[in-house]
């Protein structure tokens, strides 16, 4: 379209602003079309690798993925209502859901409401046999605590004295943390650390300050996991599966074996055989497996290109945002999800140790399927957000 010049250039000015806005604006429809497709593929996802499951456990095929459906239709539902809330809420009350899901790690310890199963208490008893587990708004709330930690923490008891006030503020980010170790839920607790990281680095902390925490993380790691002997069995059966092929490395023996039997096209949707009793958790932890049979190298690239797109837009976000609170939101919710498709995605490849992370919106799973809405929600609010920068400037 032709553009008149004017002497002082503002024509130009404003039409620059336009493309501006119009590029964001498909940016934001990106978002909601790549999240409408991963609940549309985890739906179908479920269906194909929980079916012959569900009619021997369950006697109804379609058993997870109706109630897979129901979580798709109230994450979706949930992901609009955040996208459209006004950003200075999220900004100013956002911070709350850190002490309220630190509130639901503490219920999992509540005889009779927290549920154990498999040598953790991650579950809380609701009403109509559902359950919830905590750690998943922990990872989401996280981002949304140090951002408002990183720009206003001087605003927290203003009167009190320096230490006193940084002493409530280490027990607020701390206590959560430590009953995730406590149940215990390593794998929420790694993505927590590297996410304060990543969040710290973005932010323009000092290094000296960085490489003072990273001094006292290693060696923390190194007793968490080596000096734990169920973590210890998983870490020697990641590096040696097939000495251990009857116990600790069938499941990494199997999904690795499904990911090879599907080869480049797959054997296409349904036909897959290690989800018939083969493939532990074929439908929840190691859904990608099934769909690395089924659909191939193909279908596993197009997935994690989807999932590539999202985390992309987030540090995006993060470095074109003219505000520290959205800068440091937006690494964090990045950080996290990139993370938790990181860690599945390698421990189905049989490149990290097994640990049980479901797959944003493909895995089985409420707490997981509406979280994951809940972190898009955010990320597409931050997005308005620019939009509004944009609008206010022309």
């Amino acid at each position: 379209m032709p553009v008149a010049f004017d002497s002082t250039g503002t024509t130009v000015k404003k039409h620059r602003k336009f493309e501006g806005m119009s590029t964001s604006s498909h940016r934001v429809t990106g978002l909601w079309l790549v999240a409408f497709a991963l609940l549309g593929l985890g739906i179908v996802q479920v269906y194909s690798s929980s079916y012959i499951f569900a009619i021997e456990s369950r006697g109804d095929g379609l058993f997870f993925v109706k109630r897979q459906f129901l979580f798709a239709g109230i994450s979706f539902a949930l992901m609009g209502m955040v996208a459209f809330t006004p950003f200075r809420l999220i900004q100013k009350f956002g911070w709350w859901l850190w002490p309220l899901a630190g509130l639901g790690i503490a219920a999992t310890f509540v005889p009779g409401l927290g549920i154990r199963a498999g040598g953790a208490a991650r579950w809380i008893n609701l009403p109509g046999s559902n359950v919830f587990e905590p750690a998943e708004l922990i990872k989401v709330s996280l981002p949304l605590l140090l951002a408002t930690l990183l720009t206003r923490h001087h605003e927290w008891l203003p009167n009190a004295p320096k230490w006193a006030r940084w002493s409530v503020i280490g027990l607020v980010f701390c206590a959560p943390l430590f009953l995730i170790q406590k149940q215990p839920d390593f794998g929420t607790f790694v993505i927590a650390t590297f996410t304060l990281f990543a969040v710290l680095f973005v932010f323009g902390m000092p290094w000296a300050l960085i490489g003072a925490m990273v001094a006292v993380a290693v060696p923390s790691f190194y007793v968490l996991v080596m000096r734990v002997p169920y973590r210890r069995a998983r870490v020697e059966a990641f590096l040696d599966p097939w000495s251990v092929s009857d116990t600790k490395g069938f499941q990494v023996i199997q999904s690795m074996l499904s990911l090879r039997t599907g080869g480049f096209w797959g054997a296409g949707l349904g036909e897959g055989q290690g989800k018939l009793f083969f493939l532990p958790e074929a439908h929840t932890d190691f859904t990608l497996a099934v769909l690395g049979e089924e659909m191939g190298f193909v279908g596993i690239v197009f997935v994690l290109s989807l999932y590539g797109y999202c985390v992309l837009r987030a540090f995006q976000m993060a470095s074109q945002a003219k505000d520290d609170f959205q800068r440091a939101l937006a690494a964090g919710l990045g950080t996290v999800f990139g993370l938790s498709v990181v860690i599945n995605t390698g421990v189905a490849m049989g490149l990290f140790p097994t640990k049980g992370l479901t797959l944003p919106f493909l895995s089985y799973g409420g707490s997981s399927a509406v979280m994951s809405g809940l972190l898009f929600g955010f990320l597409l609010s931050l997005e308005r957000a620019g939009q509004d920068r944009l609008r206010s400037h022309l």
